[in-house]
């Protein structure tokens, strides 16, 4: 499956924690998953006059493009006009090369979510401050369109992909391109905003170590606590789609378990959460952001419950940056 790499308005971080999959050969990792990158920005050795007959290879079909992958959101500034981000030696933007390979490519993928929803680049988006006018490829922020308008779908059926992530997981994006090359990505392994279910089924809260910190309502009360970093943190690990402490980042390491509260970056409009990603909003002592599924009542009530059965091991551990009381050692057969 060919697969062309493009980069838009962003850092680029996206392809650098693709090179942190977990392989010792990424080369061949691609080959073995059916994938041939035709280009990608940091990676490739061809440049200038080759790119250029590539792309031209790709819009004339000389060159079949199975898979267009877009990293970094479309900057459609000043005035729509897209001059803002001009594909180099060609005085052409990026936004209308975006545009026209979507048209033949059989798939489209938006890479982070910058490419998804405008992200970090489109700060400003919601109080109509966005500079740069920068979108993502089917969204901008939660709401349909983008670049490519809310009813586009690609030659090969499929909506724009959105690998949603900042950065994404490496394997994200392996897997999601490895299904399309074995044409077991259909729509209904498609959320609602159209990002793998193979990753947007899960919330972060899955597999994260201070779940039992969670369920007692032990919070941490400053970032080297060991407790739970919703109530006092912003921490959002309950209301993000992802399954990063169950698929760990190098294979040991996530937001939550590296001390830092999961700020929801896979979700639209997470770069503007209106508060610091530090602190957690509240309303009368409650915090704003609840669990995904769960009424608010039910919340109170089971949280004022779980406060009242909180173990001393667990409410002093919550506050603490080691274990400050383990487990007591008890027999666990009759």
């Amino acid at each position: 499956m060919n697969v062309l790499w493009l980069q838009s308005g962003g850092c680029g971080g996206c392809s650098m924690s693709l090179l942190c999959a977990d392989t010792p050969d990424f080369a061949a990792l691609l080959r073995d998953a059916g994938l041939n990158l035709l280009w990608h920005p940091s990676l490739s050795l061809e440049s200038g006059h080759e790119l250029l007959a590539l792309l031209d290879d790709c819009l004339t079909g000389r060159t079949r493009l199975d898979v267009l992958c877009v990293e970094g959101a479309i900057l459609r500034g000043p005035q729509g006009t897209g001059r803002f981000h001009l594909l180099a030696g060609t005085g052409r933007p990026m936004m209308h090369w975006v545009q026209d390979l979507a048209q033949v490519a059989r798939h489209v993928v938006a890479v982070g979510a910058c490419a998804a929803w405008g992200g970090p680049t489109a700060i400003g988006v919601a109080s109509g401050r966005n500079p740069s006018e920068a979108c993502g490829l089917q969204y901008e922020d939660e709401h349909p369109g983008g670049l490519m308008g809310p009813g586009f779908r690609a030659p090969g059926g499929l909506p724009v992909v959105n690998i949603a992530g900042c950065p994404t997981h490496p394997g994200w994006v392996i897997d999601t391109l490895a299904a399309l090359a074995a044409q077991e990505l259909r729509p209904e392994d498609l959320d609602s905003l159209h990002r793998p279910r193979l990753y947007a089924d899960q919330l972060v809260h899955h597999g994260c170590t201070r779940n039992e910190y969670y369920e007692y309502k032990a919070s941490a009360e400053k970032p080297s606590d060991l407790g739970c970093m919703m109530e006092h943190l912003g921490c959002k690990g309950t209301q993000a789609h992802a399954d990063c402490n169950t698929r760990l980042w190098n294979g040991e390491g996530s937001c939550t378990r590296g001390g830092y509260a999961c700020i929801s970056c896979t979700e639209p409009g997470f770069q503007s959460p209106g508060h610091p990603f530090h602190a957690t909003p509240k309303i009368a002592g409650i915090p704003v952001g609840l669990p995904t599924d769960m009424p608010k009542a039910w919340f109170v009530a089971l949280a004022s419950l779980s406060k009242s059965a909180t173990p001393t091991r667990v409410k002093r551990n919550a506050t603490a940056d080691h274990v400050v009381v383990p487990p007591v050692a008890r027999k666990t057969h009759r």
